[in-house]
């Protein structure tokens, strides 16, 4: 189970004060590019599943992550997934990428687990979206600070997993207000405002 507290940023200038204001704990940034699959007859939508190959393009330490996802829960900006995600030779995910049924025969522990338990014949892409994640170091926990561009609009938004997201909750909201930052309760994923192909009002 991934517990992660999600903040939402109204605009582009919120996310740049925040950042330049983070800026002396920053340890990385990474350029990740997201597509998302599901079985060729819904078999993961139906049962509120997802697979994501997501890659990492910086140029001199390409990564790519395979990912499952499942029965997703947001509520007062906590996110609560089951995730399991492993590691991936780049060059095997971008032949996937490029023919979803090589997911079919890729070696991943994941795939694996995703081809038995919902018996899934086939992969079908749905498509995705890139982000630029800042991470910073901040007091006993890691930031990640999210500058997503779908091809409707672009979208700011501050992560953090925990095993206490209440407690860090409240920590990363009073530095916020402190700040004089403005933020709101995340209401929904990433995945699913790309599926709706809309920014949340």
């Amino acid at each position: 189970m991934e517990i992660e507290v999600k903040l939402r940023l109204p605009n582009k200038a919120s996310h740049q004060k925040l950042t330049s204001i983070l800026s002396p704990f920053h340890i990385a940034t990474h350029h990740q590019r997201n597509t998302f699959f599901d079985g060729a007859a819904a078999e993961l939508s139906s049962k509120r599943a997802v697979l994501r190959l997501r890659f990492h393009d910086e140029t001199q330490l390409p990564k790519c992550f395979v990912t499952f996802k499942a029965n997703a829960v947001l509520a007062n900006g906590v996110s609560r997934v089951e995730e399991d995600e492993e590691e991936m030779d780049p060059g095997i995910g971008k032949a996937c990428l490029e023919d979803p049924q090589k997911l079919m025969d890729a070696d991943s522990r994941v795939l694996r687990r995703v081809r038995e338990e919902f018996g899934v014949k086939g992969f079908a892409s749905l498509g995705g979206f890139r982000n630029v994640r800042n991470v910073y170091k901040w007091k006993e926990v890691k930031l990640e600070v999210d500058e997503v561009n779908y091809d409707f609009g672009d979208m700011y938004e501050i992560e953090c997993e925990s095993v206490e997201p209440e407690r860090v909750k409240g920590m990363i909201t009073e530095f916020l207000k402190e700040n004089g930052i403005e933020y709101s309760d995340s209401v929904m994923s990433k995945f699913a405002i790309f599926r709706a192909g809309k920014l949340p009002s």
